[in-house]
């Protein structure tokens, strides 16, 4: 293809840990792949919803600090979810972006990703298709397992991200909203609940956790009071799901998150509820978290009840 015919983005600053993500890939714990995928669920749905792109279509995920990108090619919308920083840098002068609003992007026009606002995952794409390779049924990028494109590396500087397809009749659309944050993270007993002292089982539900700056994509180390293990300090390794709490032989929580490793050995003493891990993952270091108890079926209620809010949010695009 002729230079004059491409649309991409060049990579002037590549941020921090900036990936390509997607929902993800399923059922292939067997061979050690977890989901991947990103982060924050509903930041990509909304970004997706925004603009007009299928529901699974790949986002550029970033953290803390986003990249800063310049732009070829024909006229372009992008959008940004999650609460960020960013500039729009174009010939008539710099404007001051807005997240979960389209932007219009001509030809040489940049985006400077600054930072994430007392959060730490951030999500930009356009309207349209980037150009990616798909392992496993997913464009994911697991830089711990190096899968996914760009042979399983975070974004570089210099990168190029080509795009195959633009939609010429996409509609400038906004959303009125701001991502909340959450200090109960509700969960359910784990599996090994009951090798713990009853004194360290009221720890975990009465006293604060902190979160520290050992946390990425994989896990979540946590710091606070120290949970006893009465039984066994260690178990024979066995599966893994995305929010399960482990406990370290030292009594340290650890969350096991998109990334995470499909096996472990550390005994198991809750599990993070999907309805809110997008809110748990956004949470910087030095966040103190609570845990709350719930039910098995109070965690699939509250699921769909968060379903139903995301959708609810879709449904106000305009």
């Amino acid at each position: 293809m002729k230079s004059k015919d491409r649309n991409y983005f060049k990579i002037l600053r590549a941020g921090i840990n900036t990936t390509y993500q997607d929902l993800g890939r399923n059922n292939l714990y067997h061979i050690g792949i977890p989901f991947s995928g990103a982060m924050d669920k509903r930041n990509f749905q909304l970004l997706n919803s925004l603009l007009q792109n299928d529901y699974n279509s790949p986002v550029i995920e970033f953290a803390y600090q986003g990249p800063h990108l310049k732009y070829f090619g024909k006229d372009i919308f992008f959008c940004i979810s999650g609460n960020v920083s960013f500039k729009i840098i174009t010939k008539e002068g710099i404007i001051d972006g807005n997240s979960y609003q389209c932007y219009l992007l001509k030809n040489g026009d940049e985006v400077d990703i600054r930072s994430t606002n007392k959060s730490v995952y951030g999500y930009f794409s356009i309207n349209g298709t980037f150009g990616v390779d798909y392992y496993w049924g997913s464009c994911s990028i697991n830089t711990q397992a190096q899968i996914g494109p760009n042979n399983g590396n975070k974004f570089s500087k210099d990168l190029e991200i080509e795009i195959i397809d633009i939609n010429n009749s996409f509609n400038k659309r906004k959303l009125d909203y701001l991502g909340s944050t959450i200090e109960n993270i509700r969960v359910i007993k784990g599996t090994n609940y009951n090798y713990f002292s009853e004194s360290s089982q009221n720890k975990l539900f009465k006293e604060s956790f902190k979160i520290t700056k050992l946390s990425d994509r994989m896990g979540m180390r946590l710091e606070g009071p120290k949970i006893e293990n009465i039984v066994d300090p260690n178990i024979k390794s066995e599966g893994l799901v995305k929010g399960v709490i482990q406990i370290t032989s030292a009594g340290d929580p650890i969350i096991m998150l998109s990334d995470h490793g499909t096996i472990g050995g550390y005994p198991k003493i809750a599990t993070v509820i999907s309805a809110d891990y997008d809110r748990l993952v956004q949470l910087t270091p030095g966040s103190n978290i609570k845990f709350k108890d719930v039910s098995l079926e109070d965690a699939e209620t509250l699921y769909k009840l968060y379903q139903m809010e995301t959708n609810n949010l879709i449904s106000q695009i305009k």
